[in-house]
């Protein structure tokens, strides 16, 4: 019979190149509800219901709030109801949303809908998309009104915006990369739209182009209805971002929560939940396409490391950490995973860092996956009662400041700011 793993991979190329041939090519004689499904499949890959459901209330309904360095939005419904939702709504007004960011009235969009990435949506998978939430039960819910600092209340200037750091233009498949690799691309860039949370924004809230993928920080409200600032990850192959994580790494942590290297947490919980339900071969294309993202990294503003705050660093870290992440950051299999090389340590700023020494790692509410059961790192304690914002700073400025690593002194300050 064969070696079983070779069946498998082949099997997995094959699932690759039947999903690429459907992702882009409308069938002539599709049913109706062939349609429904595979935009029910893109609104998973997308992650749609995460932004446009606020906690406790009917998923795509919309009002979640978005804290933005303009102003407080709201998230629109996006149910087929036809005074609140998008139920009077042609394809070709979806599209314009979807793809153009311009509501029907020819109003701009604010980007925080994130339309500079799906602007890269093939048309079959737009016209899915529209038949998916077309398909959806109608709830009439009105979002609040959005809450913006003059003048960025003023959608008129959202056209200038869009004239220096929008380009409405598809997804263009490189001839020269895999299929696999394209697929992975397209899933990245344009229905994940991971640049939206995983890039610095310059001061007129555009992705800045030079420094996409190597990690951003933004807002988010969690489901006890707090706002917390996190910093997103560099996805780049830098030794702060990816570069110690295999493609198998990223494959197991992007589609079952966990990997040798780190498990997820945070707002990562929303995106693994959706992504969990994804075939794996598509999973698998998306790290082979991060996986091949050329080492980036944004400059670090140079801090003045105190000798006495990294000598209780180390003797905090070694007490509270230590044990677990062992003395030199390289973790356990049965214990905690590695500190030593972690994109989370090393992210240009260190909100998620404090964040899970504060509150611990909130485990994501999705079914223990085999590899959650093998891996049974032991769970993270909360240190916020424990520690002081003084002592909560002095162990994060050890770890981004040791085993190799180069990043700011972490402040009592900002500790407190996410406390």
């Amino acid at each position: 019979m064969g070696d079983p793993l070779f069946h498998l991979r082949r099997l997995c190329h094959a699932g690759v190149a039947i999903l690429i041939a459907l992702s882009g090519v409308a069938m002539a004689n599709a049913a109706t509800g062939s349609a429904v499904e595979r935009g029910r499949y893109l609104a998973i890959a997308g992650n749609c219901v995460a932004c446009h459901t606020k906690p406790g209330a009917q998923p795509y309904a919309g009002g979640l709030k978005f804290d933005t360095p303009f102003g407080v939005l709201y998230s629109t419904n996006i149910t087929p109801d036809r005074t609140t939702g998008i139920g009077s709504w042609s394809l070709s007004q979806f599209s314009a949303a979807l793809r153009s960011g311009t509501r029907p009235n020819g109003e701009h969009l604010y980007p925080v809908f994130p339309y500079t990435a799906y602007t890269k949506l093939a048309d079959a998978d737009v016209a899915a998309l529209y038949a998916y939430f077309k398909s959806l039960k109608p709830v009439a819910q009105r979002p609040p009104a959005n809450q913006m600092r003059f003048p960025f209340g003023e959608r008129a200037l959202l056209g200038p915006w869009k004239s220096l750091f929008f380009e409405d233009a598809r997804f263009v498949r490189k001839a020269d990369q895999s299929a696999e690799w394209n697929r992975g691309a397209y899933l990245v860039e344009a229905l994940g739209h991971c640049s939206a949370c995983h890039s610095p924004r310059n001061a007129l809230g555009a992705e800045d182009t030079k420094f996409l993928m190597t990690g951003g920080v933004h807002a988010h409200t969690d489901a006890d209805g707090r706002t917390r600032e996190w910093a997103a990850s560099n996805l780049t192959n830098s030794p702060s971002g990816l570069a110690a994580w295999t493609v198998d790494d990223l494959t197991g942590y992007l589609h079952r929560g966990i990997s040798r290297r780190a498990a997820v947490f945070g707002p990562m919980n929303e995106v693994v939940a959706s992504l969990r339900q994804l075939p794996p071969a598509d999973v698998r294309a998306m790290a082979v396409y991060l996986k091949s993202l050329p080492a980036n990294q944004q400059k670090v503003k140079s801090s003045t490391l105190d000798v006495d705050t990294m000598s209780e660093g180390r003797i905090l870290y070694n007490i509270h950490c230590g044990t677990c992440h062992q003395p030199e950051g390289t973790g356990g299999s049965d214990t905690g995973p590695p500190l030593a090389g972690s994109a989370v340590v090393n992210a240009p700023s260190s909100e998620s860092l404090v964040n899970i020494i504060l509150r611990g790692p909130d485990r994501p509410k999705i079914a223990p996956s085999i590899e959650w059961q093998k891996r049974r790192w032991k769970m993270m304690e909360a240190f916020g009662d424990k520690l002081g914002d003084d002592e909560i700073a002095a162990i994060a400025t050890y770890v981004r400041n040791s085993w190799g690593h180069t990043g700011t002194a972490v402040t009592e300050e900002s500790v407190a700011r996410q406390r």
